[in-house]
């Protein structure tokens, strides 16, 4: 069956979905679509693997004549699916994985269930390919990094997104945190905060420090704040809602008029501390968030953040697995990507 090239459908899947969505999800002209779903030539082979990867990502089966083998598992480690951006993350990472033809094996953490250590024991014993590991105890510097030197005396190829360490000899993928707390203390500063708090997780954890430090040296830099009297204004909580509640609480009794927050999450419950004292956001208190992940332009108010560079982390993190599998070692160090800084509704001039 030939599909036209300005609406169509895909037979033999889980529904009908017009050509136009496969073709808006890959990126790519209607024509371009029908040609592949077509079988026709005189399509580039990445243009190809994009629509054969948005019928995967929307839900729908690949004719039959477009069905091929699948080029092996890829396993996934990620700390969790609670927090927004770890699925972003996940989603950006499957779609890429499939478009090189290889099935992706999603591996989380829950509490209580199965460790890194055992879910990479799992791993293995299905024959994965390679893995990505997202947040890992690579992230953790009180962690053994043997672990992973081990993974590497096994032959399996893998490749470590958020997070640093220097005895693991792998490619790593991470965001710049150090420019993204001064982004943050920038902005508030120029809006006329001089009296700034940060929110963060534990420290043990690589971008936790890292997101400290820059925030310490932002706060001498641009406002000329001693690190010493800086340091008072870092509460080392979880990156939960609940962690930024209690760390805000506390940077609100320092006096604080903006506040960092080193997650997303831990910024909404800094939000929820300020309204329990009757104080509004941002009119009385300028809140800051980090990750920008889904559904955060859309809360009340629509949060100022650091935008993580998730697509293009994650496309890189794949794109070096990959030639690693193929035997084309990637160099061992970390390739650092630049956030950007979102302005929306929760930060504002301060009140003098």
């Amino acid at each position: 069956m030939t599909i036209p090239a300005s609406r169509g459908a895909v037979s033999g899947g889980n529904g009908t979905p017009r050509l136009a969505d496969i073709a808006a999800q890959a990126s790519v002209s209607e024509a371009t679509a029908s040609r592949v779903l077509n079988g026709k030539p005189g399509v580039a082979s990445s243009t190809r693997r994009r629509v054969l990867a948005a019928l995967d990502v929307l839900g729908y089966e690949r004719p039959v004549r477009l069905k091929q083998r699948s080029a092996g598992l890829i396993g996934l480690v990620i700390p969790e699916l609670s927090n927004p951006i770890f699925p972003a993350f996940a989603q950006v990472i499957e779609q890429t994985l499939a478009g090189h033809g290889y099935t992706p094996v999603l591996c989380t953490q829950t509490p209580g269930g199965a460790t890194e250590d055992e879910l990479v024991e799992q791993l293995e014993q299905r024959g994965v390919n390679g893995i990505v590991f997202l947040s890992g105890l690579h992230a953790d510097t009180t962690a053994d990094p043997a672990r992973y030197a081990e993974l590497t005396g096994r032959g399996v190829p893998f490749v470590l997104v958020n997070g640093y360490h220097p005895r693991i000899h792998a490619p790593f993928v991470s965001p710049d945190d150090h420019a993204a707390a001064r982004m943050a203390v920038r902005h508030l500063a120029d809006l006329g905060h001089e009296r700034i708090g940060l929110a963060v997780g534990p420290t043990r954890y690589v971008p936790a420090g890292r997101k400290t430090e820059g925030f310490l040296a932002a706060m001498h830099a641009i406002l000329g704040v001693p690190r010493a009297e800086a340091e008072l204004a870092v509460q080392s909580t979880l990156f939960t809602v609940e962690g930024g509640q209690a760390a805000a609480g506390m940077l609100l009794d320092q006096g604080c008029t903006g506040i960092v927050c080193a997650s997303d999450l831990m910024a909404l419950g800094a939000v929820r501390a300020a309204r329990q004292r009757g104080l509004d956001v941002p009119r009385d208190v300028s809140v800051v968030g980090y990750d920008d992940s889904p559904l955060i332009a859309f809360t009340d108010p629509p949060l100022t953040t650091v935008r993580q560079p998730v697509q293009a982390m994650a496309t890189a993190a794949v794109g070096a697995l990959i030639e690693e599998i193929h035997g084309n070692p990637v160099q061992r160090t970390e390739f650092v990507f630049q956030p950007e800084l979102v302005v929306r509704g929760s930060t504002a001039q301060v009140r003098r």
